[in-house]
Parts: structure tokens; C-alpha cells; sequence
């Protein structure tokens, strides 16, 4: 079983994107749950979302403590060691920066990094900060855990007509322009 966490800021999309993402699992035949949570704050305050998938089905519908991989949506987010809390020795790392990926304070346990301009482009394609397609882009060719069509697939079913093809595009820019590099 693989455990994903997602933080982000309310309006940032984090919970959407993770549920877009159980639907792109369940398209490639793999069990996937979603879980979000928010504090008394919602717009604009600190969001997690919670995400498991595996080849089988999943009992646990906890937090995540010990992720396989942190998504971050926000990039003020990354100064908050709170976020890094938990992650396992080998890990991914997945985040919105505009810095290169060598000017990053990455953790240790991480051995692959996935970075992205996802305001950038979300701002250029969808006219706004919402990062949530563009990270799920970034997720797919960071982690190879899952296809890009089975993403793109999923967003149009969520949001169909043209705030369909935009978040598409912005998924697909995402995946395209994610900087990676392995660490270990």
C-alpha cells in the first residue's frame, strides 16, 4: 500500500485533487481512498488530504502519519516542517516552487523530488492559483504510480466542457514541466 498526503490551502484544491485522484486509481484497477481534513478554518487556512491506493482493498481509513510521498500544493507551505513529519526513508517529495530545484531544503528521506511552477501555470491556463490539476500532472510523471490519461480521464468527468479542457491542459502542463531529480 502506498500513502499519499496533500497539503495545501482551502481554495487551493488539495481535497479535490485527491478525490480525482481515487477516480484515476479505480480506472487502472487499484483500490484507493481519500480522506480530507480541514480545521475550523476553511479558505485559505492549512488543508490536508489523505490518500491510499493498493493492488487490493483498503481497511484503513485513518490519517496518514508515515507518507510514501508529500504533495505540496502551496509553496509557503514548504518552510512548515510540520508538513514533512512522518516521512518515510526513500520517499517522494512534490511541490509548487518557482525556485530551481538546488535552491530547496529538501528532508533527507527524500530520494526523488518532483518540482513544479504550479501557480504559474495554473494562473496562465486557468486564470487562477487553484494548483490541484497542475500537481496532479506533476504527481503522475514524478511518482509513475499511475498514468496520465487515467488523470486527464477523471478531470473531464469531474468538470466537463471547456473548465474541463483547461484543467486538462493544466494537468498536462504540469506533467510535462515537472523538474525531477533523485537524490539517493
Amino acid at each position: 500500500m502506498k500513502e499519499i498526503r496533500f497539503h495545501g490551502r482551502g481554495g487551493q484544491g488539495a481535497v479535490l485533487a485527491s478525490v480525482i485522484l481515487v477516480k484515476a486509481f479505480t480506472k487502472e484497477k487499484k483500490y484507493s481512498t481519500a480522506i480530507p481534513y480541514f480545521g475550523f478554518e476553511r479558505r485559505g487556512a492549512p488543508v490536508t488530504a489523505f490518500l491510499r491506493f493498493d493492488e487490493k482493498p483498503i481497511r484503513e481509513k485513518t490519517q496518514i502519519y508515515y507518507p510514501d510521498c508529500i504533495v505540496v500544493m502551496d509553496p509557503a507551505l514548504k518552510r512548515s516542517q510540520e508538513i514533512y513529519q512522518g516521512l518515510k526513508e526513500g520517499s517522494i517529495l512534490i511541490m509548487s516552487s518557482r525556485k530551481s530545484i538546488e535552491g530547496l531544503s529538501i528532508p533527507s528521506a527524500v530520494y526523488k523530488l518532483g518540482v513544479v511552477d504550479a501557480i504559474r501555470i495554473s494562473m496562465e491556463i486557468l486564470g487562477s492559483p487553484i494548483t490541484n490539476s497542475c500537481m496532479l500532472g506533476a504527481f503522475a510523471s514524478t511518482t509513475g504510480w499511475i498514468g496520465i490519461d487515467s488523470i486527464l480521464e477523471s478531470i473531464r468527468e469531474t468538470w466537463p466542457g471547456e473548465l474541463g479542457e483547461k484543467n486538462v491542459r493544466a494537468a498536462e502542463a504540469g506533467y510535462k514541466n515537472t523538474r525531477i531529480i533523485e537524490l539517493h
